[in-house]
């Protein structure tokens, strides 16, 4: 792929997803909730934008990141053991400092609002600091990278699929079985000590499902489509995506008259989890349409975009607590200031040469590395 030929279409798909990860997050009230101490009409924008941006879900990251893999591995073949150490730096590095991070920095929150002693109990408990690591627990957002990165260890199994597209359905079993399964877990574990190592297993074997839907798209595209299989497949995935939204606009509805998160409703499952296929499958067969340029340049900030931004919708939170703000406009302006807050954050990191790597926008720095840049720059 040269600079050229850039995928355009998959740069703006990685901008979405992470920009709509800001939206999703500040679509809720302080407790998470939608809205309940207000009327139905007040809930209606709220939950209507809910929708929209939550179409694309970190499901949809996961796909573009295994999809990228995929093709790297295709055309710079590697063994698994130099796979698995380029994704761990790639990956983990990063992560074990956000952990850190947010470890520590939830206490400002938590003592605005009064629960400090519980986050200083975890911070001293050995055990929930485990869970920090492997299950991402420290915060809302952290556990796509420890999942991804269990993803990637199954990346062999995915590779199967780049010659045999057809195999991508086998994410509808994968589904079903994750929906099953989390049932009967939540209905006999959910006291168990390990309740949610379990349900971490069982997530990351069936969202391999997701791998093998990114290799067998992978395949497709590597390929090639000509013009009448690529409209019949984009056409196919426009009409999926109108009726998953259908199924979404449904659930938005119950969410407005009840006030509570309808987790019951099994086909806003099916259309939450099936969504991401659609739009990457919608994306990458209108791959010859001219997108805009510039997205190719934004979307490098869009993985910085998602680690902060929970950094800036805290401070929103603690800053809008008793204004009396509408429900919309309490949405509208914290997910405006958290983009715009974690863009920023995310360039200036991206241009330190010390802090780069952990919005993934350099290298890990050595002191070898510092001392040879500025030799360069005293000679320029």
């Amino acid at each position: 792929m040269t600079d050229k030929n850039r995928m355009v279409w998959l740069d703006s798909l990685r901008l979405w997803a992470g920009v709509s990860m800001v939206g999703l997050h500040a679509s809720s009230d302080i407790n998470g909730q939608p809205f309940p101490g207000f009327s139905e009409i007040e809930r209606i924008g709220p939950v209507l934008f809910r929708a929209i941006v939550y179409t694309a879900r970190t499901e949809l990251f996961l796909i573009i990141s295994l999809f990228l893999l995929i093709m790297s591995l295709d055309r710079r073949a590697r063994s698994y053991d130099l796979t698995i150490k380029e994704q761990s730096r790639r990956l983990l590095v990063p992560f074990a400092f956000w952990v850190v991070f947010f470890a520590f920095y939830r206490l400002i929150k938590a003592s605005y609002f009064g629960y400090a002693d519980h986050i200083w109990a975890e911070l001293s408990n050995p055990v929930e600091w485990i869970s920090y690591f492997i299950l991402g627990s420290v915060q809302y957002h952290m556990h796509f990278l420890p999942t991804l990165f269990g993803l990637v260890l199954l990346y062999p199994l995915y590779q199967i699929a780049v010659n045999r597209p057809w195999l991508g359905l086998v994410v509808l079993m994968c589904l079903f079985t994750k929906r099953e399964i989390d049932l009967w877990i939540w209905a006999q574990f959910a006291d168990f000590e390990w309740f949610g190592y379990l349900l971490r297993s069982v997530k990351i074997l069936t969202y391999a499902g997701y791998g093998i839907v990114a290799a067998s798209f992978y395949g497709l595209y590597r390929n090639g489509m000509d013009a009448e299989l690529r409209k019949a497949f984009l056409l196919s995935a426009a009409f999926l995506a109108v009726l998953m939204f259908s199924i979404k606009l449904v659930y938005s509805h119950k969410v407005i008259l009840t006030a509570n998160w309808q987790y019951n409703y099994d086909p806003a499952f099916w259309a939450d989890f099936l969504m991401p296929i659609c739009l990457f499958l919608l994306f990458m067969c209108a791959s010859p349409s001219r997108f805009p340029p510039i997205l190719s340049k934004l979307a490098p900030y869009s993985f910085g975009i998602y680690l902060v931004h929970p950094i800036f919708l805290d401070l929103l939170e603690i800053a809008f607590w008793d204004q009396k703000l509408s429900p919309s406009l309490f949405v509208a302006t914290k997910t405006l200031l958290g983009i715009i807050a974690a863009s920023a954050l995310t360039y200036g990191l991206s241009r330190s040469l010390w802090l780069g790597w952990t919005v993934g926008l350099g290298p890990l720095p050595s002191f070898g590395s510092i001392k040879r840049k500025n030799l360069i720059e005293e000679k320029t």
